[in-house]
């Protein structure tokens, strides 16, 4: 099954956010996923350190540059997938992760400077592509989004299609239950009420949807 490669060198973009959610979800609807916490911070570990973790996930924090891409080989089996969250930086652990990847994932705040740095993902992608000679499917997921789209977001989102990148949507916007994951662990079904929890809850299905079926499509 498939590994997905969460990818920004910008700190603060919404990486592990991005991993936990998608993580779950697909667990939720009863795949099994393997989490791999490639990040210094240690996100996903003091996430899955915060309560039982959900059925069907698994998370990894001994990864470093010398065995991810074993790590990755030996936990992508049939009927499971890969979930790599990187550091934020441009680095050899993150491009030897990339060159594994079904699908890269980089997440963006709607900002000129996140899309700025933003774009050095895209870049290192393009990079590994030519190195492999092969095509390295990849989107970009705006995170923390407001309900109405400023005209700076508008902006950076139309660039980015005219270049022909790939956006998830719906974007992940600005929830209070998608930060209190990371206080109470679990996910968006066990975690104490954090906001409006069933449009949070539509948000990270219909988000984890959309990668999915980009995978699929890819297969």
């Amino acid at each position: 099954m498939p590994t997905i490669v969460i990818a920004s060198p910008k700190g603060g973009a919404g990486k592990s956010t991005a991993a936990v959610l998608l993580g779950t979800e697909l667990a939720h609807e009863g795949v099994p996923v393997t989490m791999l916490d490639c990040d210094p911070n240690k996100s996903l570990t003091l996430w899955a350190q915060q309560a039982e973790l959900p059925p069907r996930i698994r998370v990894l924090s001994d990864v470093t540059e010398s065995n991810v891409v074993r790590t990755i080989k030996g936990h992508d089996s049939d009927g499971q997938i890969v979930i790599v969250d990187l550091e934020g930086v441009a680095s050899r652990l993150v491009s030897r992760a990339i060159s594994q990847a079904d699908l890269v994932l980089t997440p963006m705040r709607a900002t000129t400077l996140d899309a700025t740095i933003g774009a050095r993902a895209l870049q290192l992608i393009a990079e590994e592509e030519e190195a492999l000679d092969r095509n390295i499917p990849h989107a970009v997921v705006f995170t923390m989004t407001k309900a109405i789209q400023s005209k700076q977001h508008r902006g950076i989102e139309l660039s980015l299609r005219e270049q022909g990148v790939d956006i998830i949507e719906p974007a992940l916007m600005e929830r209070a239950a998608f930060s209190g994951v990371f206080a109470f662990g679990g996910d968006l079904y066990s975690m104490p009420e954090q906001g409006n929890m069933s449009n949070a809850k539509a948000n990270a299905k219909a988000f984890a949807k959309q990668v999915y079926k980009r995978l699929v499509e890819d297969d």
